[in-house]
């Protein structure tokens, strides 16, 4: 997801996405940890980057409101 994307959401809804990413990440490392390539490995890598992105985003908000 862009940047802008993430800005738009609401503090939940962010909590909510990176929760879902969270999953995501846990399947694709079970499916390398019994042996099988995931469908698109690059997937994990955008997932990080979206996880990262989010709780910068956070951070930031905490960050204005002090």
């Amino acid at each position: 997801m862009k940047i802008k994307e993430l800005r738009g959401m609401g503090k939940e809804e962010l909590k909510q996405k990176m929760q879902e990413l969270y999953k995501e990440i846990m399947k694709d490392n079970a499916q390398v940890a019994i042996g099988t390539i995931p469908k698109n490995p690059g997937k994990l890598k955008l997932a990080k980057k979206t996880i990262a992105r989010i709780k910068t985003i956070l951070a930031q908000e905490v960050q204005k409101k002090v």
